[in-house]
């Protein structure tokens, strides 16, 4: 009997469920620190420009997704 090689084997549906929610972790966790860069960025532009209540509002924010 000849050995079939896939680059895609059949899973589990188990398996499947599970490499979804890890994709999903991965994901949410890249998205996160994206956005806390970005607020990171907008409180060093708040802070050159004096801003006091951007600067206030970011590191609030900054501080829940955290």
């Amino acid at each position: 009997m000849e050995k079939k090689y896939l680059l895609n084997p059949p899973q589990q549906p188990e398996v499947k469920i599970l490499d979804s929610l890890f994709a999903e972790m991965v994901l949410d966790k890249a998205l996160l620190n994206f956005r806390k860069e970005q607020i990171q960025k907008e409180i060093d532009h708040s802070l050159q420009n004096k801003n006091k209540e951007e600067f206030m509002r970011l590191t609030e924010e900054l501080k829940n997704i955290s």
